[in-house]
This record gives structure tokens, C-alpha cells and sequence, in this order.
């Protein structure tokens, strides 16, 4: 394989965002009762709160990062010989 080729995770600033979406998931930080909104203790409204905005991370970051190359230097669609992991 060529050296410049890069292989494994692509990273861009945006994908920070992504973290957002998991803070929902350590709840100890917002296990309570008050305060309530419409009579739903906050621990149920702040999880419904999160359902659009981890959507709208998400889809933020899809939509800065999708048109970034995978690799550089060759042309975006490889060919059998790139894809052939025993090729030598």
C-alpha cells in the first residue's frame, strides 16, 4: 500500500459535536424531579429535549464533513486494486 495512502477514521473539528447526543446517556447528572415542565419530572423532559437536538448535531456534522475526500491525491471513487486488502 502506498504510504500516502490513509486508511482508518477521518477527523474533522465538527465531529465534537457529536458528543452531545451522548451526555444523555450519563444520567446521574440530570436524575431529579425538579424543576417539571406541563407535570413531567425533568428527568423525562430533558431526555425528550435531547431527542432534537442530538438530530440537529448530527445532521450538522453530516452536512460540513460529507463533501471531504476520503483520500487525497487519488480520485474520490477507487478502483478493485485499492479495494484488494491482499494485493501487494
Amino acid at each position: 500500500m502506498p504510504s500516502d495512502h490513509k486508511t482508518g477514521l477521518r477527523w474533522s473539528n465538527w465531529n465534537l459535536l457529536l458528543i452531545v447526543p451522548l451526555l444523555m446517556l450519563i444520567t446521574p447528572w440530570f436524575n431529579q424531579d425538579e424543576p417539571r415542565l406541563f407535570g413531567l419530572p425533568f428527568f423525562y423532559w430533558y431526555q425528550f429535549a435531547f431527542v432534537p437536538l442530538g438530530v440537529l448535531c448530527v445532521g450538522l456534522v453530516y452536512m460540513k464533513t460529507k463533501d471531504k475526500p476520503v483520500v487525497t491525491g487519488k480520485p474520490d471513487k477507487l478502483g478493485v486494486d485499492d479495494l484488494d486488502e491482499g494485493a501487494n
